[in-house]
């Protein structure tokens, strides 16, 4: 499946829950250091098991049966440039973080073919990981959220047959994180704040977000896409 498949897709399946609109939220705010220096523990809170759309539950589940990265393809030569130079920069800028380039590839890979299947801005979930598991796969919070998007066990259970350890396959706790995202924006009414709080399970407070959105700036890439 293409990512423009999967974009459209997206627009039905996720995005369309109720026809909410989206709503713009642009924060300019210094980076909380709570959060940003701490990078050796996880911060998911703890998010509420609540009713899914029927769409929303067929997006996770199919997450669960594919184990190789999603190869994206492209219409264009411009679509796919764009989506080289992106990778090539971001993959500098986690160099640190993921020393091994073949690892590095194919989580940005994946983050961003998950991020757009979604309707999500790439930045935004890299922001996010960073915040969560500061990009480690194996993470584990205090509440037992799990891996690079700490997603909590129970969505194993609402989704897929219950074993958490799935959670540990990037592709599968990278579908999670992205949609359940997705499903909290949708439900916010595209308020970005209000949606990142309720991801953490700590709604209407802002060190969460603030933490989020600050991290964004490290992973925002400069060069408008083509179009596709």
């Amino acid at each position: 499946m293409t990512i423009e498949r999967d974009l459209s897709a997206s627009a039905l399946s996720l995005t369309g829950l109720g026809g909410v609109s989206r709503r713009a939220c642009l924060v300019s705010l210094a980076t909380p250091a709570a959060w940003l220096l701490a990078p050796a523990q996880a911060h998911a809170g703890s998010q509420l098991e609540e009713p899914l759309m029927d769409s929303v539950r067929t997006a996770l589940t199919s997450a669960i049966a594919n184990q190789a990265p999603p190869e994206p393809e492209f219409f264009t030569t411009e679509a796919r440039i764009h989506y080289l130079r992106w990778l090539g920069t971001m993959s500098d800028r986690l160099r640190r973080r993921k020393p091994e380039w073949e690892v590095r590839r194919d989580f940005l890979q994946t983050v961003w073919y998950e991020s757009k299947r979604a309707g999500l801005d790439v930045s935004l979930v890299m922001g996010l990981i960073q915040v969560e598991s500061a990009f480690r796969k194996f993470a584990v919070s205090s509440v037992g959220a799990r891996g690079y998007m700490q997603v909590m066990p129970f969505w194993t259970r609402v989704i897929g047959d219950g074993d958490p350890g799935k959670l540990f396959h990037m592709q599968t706790n990278l579908r999670f994180g992205c949609v359940i995202l997705r499903h909290y924006i949708d439900r916010e009414r595209g308020d970005l704040f209000m949606a990142l709080g309720r991801y953490n399970g700590s709604r209407g407070r802002s060190p969460y977000p603030d933490a989020v959105f600050g991290a964004q700036r490290n992973w925002q890439f400069s060069e408008k896409p083509a179009a596709a």
